[in-house]
């Protein structure tokens, strides 16, 4: 998320309005319900979490242990168990 300076993009009115709320701080502005994006859209991210999450199924199905596995991926048993347990 990038920020951008209200003076620059806002009517002064707005700004001034915006003020009586909010003075010198730092405020949110949510995207549009239509134009939203899902989790990971932008990134590969999500796809790259899927090949992980596959890579333990398989290596789990080949024998390895929750702990093995736990210690391998950097991730909590717990993860792990809620991993494999979502597929």
């Amino acid at each position: 998320m990038r920020y951008i300076k209200a003076e620059d993009i806002l009517p002064e009115e707005v700004v001034e309005l915006i003020q009586q709320y909010v003075d010198g701080e730092t405020i949110y502005i949510p995207r549009k319900a239509e134009n939203r994006l899902a989790w990971g859209c932008r990134t590969s991210y999500k796809s790259e979490l899927r090949q992980r999450n596959g890579r333990i199924h398989q290596e789990h199905a080949s024998g390895a242990t929750v702990s093995e596995l736990s210690g391998r991926y950097h991730l909590s048993e717990k993860s792990i168990r809620r991993i494999l347990k979502n597929r």
